[in-house]
């Protein structure tokens, strides 16, 4: 069977408050994962209206998008097999800051396999199973690096 192949964009949050950042819990059968908050863009729609309504679907909290940070891109059957699609996604990470105070809870519209949302210490970050992997060490180290950084294809 030939793969369909598909490009796709995504917006990503990252948040940082006091040392911690915002992270979503997502499980896969009997793994456990974390991500940063956001997803995929509609036609109609540009990165940063994108961001918004993920952000608000997923922890039910209203971000202040700012600057872009890092783009990377991955292709589904390097990371995640599926077989019978082949995605290209493209995300951009983008400087968030919550609107208000903001205690972490489930949106009202969370995706299918999302858990909880929790702040997690950047400190801590490997020591969960947080992806991507590759982002960590620029979310730990962010002071006096140069934006927006292309991490590549990586996971």
């Amino acid at each position: 069977m030939k793969k369909e192949k598909k490009l796709r964009n995504s917006a990503k949050a990252v948040i940082i408050q006091n040392g911690k950042l915002l992270v979503i819990e997502k499980k896969d059968g009997q793994n456990s994962y974390f991500v940063l908050p956001g997803g995929g863009q509609k036609k109609d729609e540009n990165l940063h209206e994108a961001l918004i309504r993920e952000v608000g679907e997923e922890v039910g909290a209203r971000v202040e998008v700012g600057c872009l940070l890092h783009v990377r891109e991955y292709l589904s059957e390097d990371h995640f097999p599926h077989p019978d699609l082949e995605l290209r996604q493209v995300e951009f990470f983008f400087e968030c800051k919550l609107s208000e105070d903001y205690e972490p809870q489930n949106g009202i519209h969370p995706d299918q396999r999302q858990q909880e949302v929790r702040w997690v210490k950047l400190e801590e970050l490997d020591r969960i199973n947080f992806y991507p992997v590759c982002l960590q060490d620029y979310l730990r180290n962010r002071e006096g690096s140069n934006f927006p950084a292309y991490l590549g294809e990586c996971n």
